[in-house]
């Protein structure tokens, strides 16, 4: 595949692929781009004498097993096939809901819908990625990025439907509603999402995290950059209802920003992803990440200031599309920061460092807020803007490190 037979990119099978990872990132990711509402939603009810970094640590949790095994999910495809990966992940993700709709205490919710839900949508996740990359090449950046939009599509169906549905017969017949929806959509991505490539044999020798790989300056720069934009990027996510709700929107407006964002980042994910694969994804990806950390210092920081609906609304329209249209091209990126020869150990050893990314950037986000007694929302609105930054820097070079080392080594040969 990687050598440049891209026949099997215009086949039926490839396509229903994408279409069966598009239902996969709908129930996972999608689910989990409606943090804010769970985040608002626990801090008046069943948590509210837990500070808003505790609350966090369910959602951070989330995050980080979409990423952190990923070489363990990407080696059971690689063995066993996508179904027979997926269709446990998938029944763990309704178990844990369900009991999410039975859960009244902190490690009870923390158990369920941070580390059962967790785990199951990592496996959906990462096996979707996997056979996407197995079936494309030349188009790989815009089979992803179709793909990566079911999660924006689930960002804005899953808050306006749960908060609907939770005003009508309450919050745990609401959860386990969700629960139908992730289920029915799961099921079919187990029958669509297929591998093209024959099965191997479990490797007793595999390392999971290979230390050497970051030797490779432009890899382990790379990595840092995603490392500290991811740290940043979930902010909004999380805390702008919360911030809108103290500025007078009302409780179901409030919460309609997360559908806002994920509605205008649906377009971010394809379109960039599109361009990427024909005018160079460095162009794009770093123009994706300058504006994302543009929109936080610009159009979030004055109206924590100056209160303003609109600007709000319009805030989250725009961090939707440039936010989204980063997180569509991290792994084509990731790709192709190295040599061909490393590209799983490689891609697992980065889903890893995500992992951590994600795991430890909510809780910090909220122990700011929490610092700023709950009411001021400029730390961690700074903090966020400070880290995409920093990211963007080590972002542009490895960029200029990669650029050069191509062109020596074509001069060499």
């Amino acid at each position: 595949m990687e050598s440049g037979d891209h026949s099997q990119e215009r086949g039926w099978k490839a396509w229903l692929c994408v279409l069966g990872a598009f239902c996969s990132l709908f129930s996972t990711f999608g689910f989990l781009n409606a943090i804010g509402v769970f985040q608002a939603t626990y801090r008046e009810t069943s948590l509210k004498n837990y500070t808003p970094s505790e609350i966090s640590w369910i959602f951070a949790i989330q995050l980080a097993l979409m990423w952190a095994p990923g070489s363990f999910f990407g080696c059971l495809v690689d063995v066993y096939g996508p179904t027979r990966t997926m269709v446990p992940c998938s029944l763990l993700c309704v178990f844990s809901l369900c009991m999410t709709s039975f859960s009244k205490h902190y490690y009870q919710i923390f158990l369920s819908q941070g580390l059962g839900f967790g785990i199951g949508a990592g496996g959906n996740f990462t096996a979707s990625m996997v056979c996407i990359g197995q079936w494309f090449v030349g188009r790989r950046g815009l089979a992803i990025g179709i793909a990566m939009s079911g999660g924006s599509l689930g960002g804005v169906i899953f808050p306006i439907f749960f908060t609907r549905v939770k005003e009508a017969v309450g919050f745990d017949s609401a959860i386990r509603y969700t629960a139908l929806i992730i289920g029915v959509f799961l099921a079919a991505a187990c029958l669509l999402v297929t591998s093209p490539l024959p099965r191997k044999r479990w490797n007793t020798q595999q390392t999971w995290f290979q230390v050497s790989l970051f030797r490779d300056y432009t890899f382990s720069l790379y990595t840092a950059a995603a490392f500290f934009i991811m740290w940043g990027i979930w902010a909004p996510f999380d805390y702008l209802p919360e911030m809108a709700r103290q500025q007078g929107f009302t409780p179901s407006t409030s919460l309609y920003l997360i559908s806002i964002i994920n509605a205008t980042s649906l377009p971010g994910r394809i379109l960039p992803a599109y361009l990427g694969d024909r005018l160079g994804l460095e162009k794009v990806i770093i123009s994706a990440a300058s504006s994302t950390g543009l929109a936080i210092l610009c159009l979030w920081l004055p109206f924590e200031f100056h209160h303003s609906h609109t600007g709000v609304i319009v805030f989250a329209a725009i961090y939707g599309f440039v936010s989204g249209a980063f997180i569509s091209l991290l792994i084509p990126f990731a790709s192709r920061a190295g040599s061909l020869e490393t590209l799983g150990q490689r891609i697992g050893a980065f889903q890893t460092v995500l992992g951590v990314s994600n795991l430890t950037g909510l809780p910090i986000l909220g122990a700011i807020l929490d610092q700023q007694h709950n009411t001021h929302f400029w730390g961690l609105i700074q903090f966020a803007f400070t880290s995409i930054t920093l990211g963007t820097a080590l972002l542009l070079v490895a960029i200029v490190i990669g650029r050069h080392r191509f062109k020596v080594s074509r001069e060499a040969a």
